[in-house]
């Protein structure tokens, strides 16, 4: 992730009963400042201010069906062409990144069929790249910029 000095902080504000809120850009609305939307809110930034992702191409908390279930994935983005190409599991910074929170993300994908999963608790962050023929998850070292997926 990169460092406050790479780009503009989200935007939070303090309301009178002391909650904490933060301007999601993609959602367009406030919401409540919780640690997980934090990290979940520097994703955004991160991708959209360091890595030239249009905020038009992601969905937060969009839902989807996994074995009958209503669940959310935190961030999907979507090509050019409106197909998924990554999910993004966003966990508090006092989660630590285990091999549940990769099955999670794989469980999602058993839905999007994405070929790319990141994971992330803000401290530490993950990028695999599915191989849906071998059935195996490799780890790449960093995210892609978005040009990887304007025709893809």
């Amino acid at each position: 992730m990169p460092t406050k000095a790479q780009y503009t902080e989200p935007q939070t504000r303090q309301l009178a009963d002391g909650r904490r809120e933060v301007l999601d850009p993609v959602r367009r609305k406030w919401v409540a400042l919780t640690p997980e939307e934090w990290v979940r809110q520097q994703v955004i930034h991160y991708l959209h201010h360091q890595l030239g992702y249009p905020l038009e191409v992601m969905q937060v908390e969009g839902s989807i069906k996994v074995n009958n279930m209503s669940r959310r994935c935190d961030i999907v983005v979507y090509a050019t062409s409106g197909l998924p190409r990554m999910i993004v599991e966003c966990k508090a910074p006092e989660v630590p990144l285990t091999q549940k929170t990769i099955d999670q993300a794989c469980r999602y994908n058993t839905v999007l069929q994405v070929p790319l999963l990141m994971i992330t608790n803000g401290k530490q962050t993950s990028v695999l790249e599915v191989d849906f023929e071998k059935g195996t998850l490799h780890t790449l070292s960093e995210v892609p910029r978005w040009n990887f997926f304007v025709t893809k």
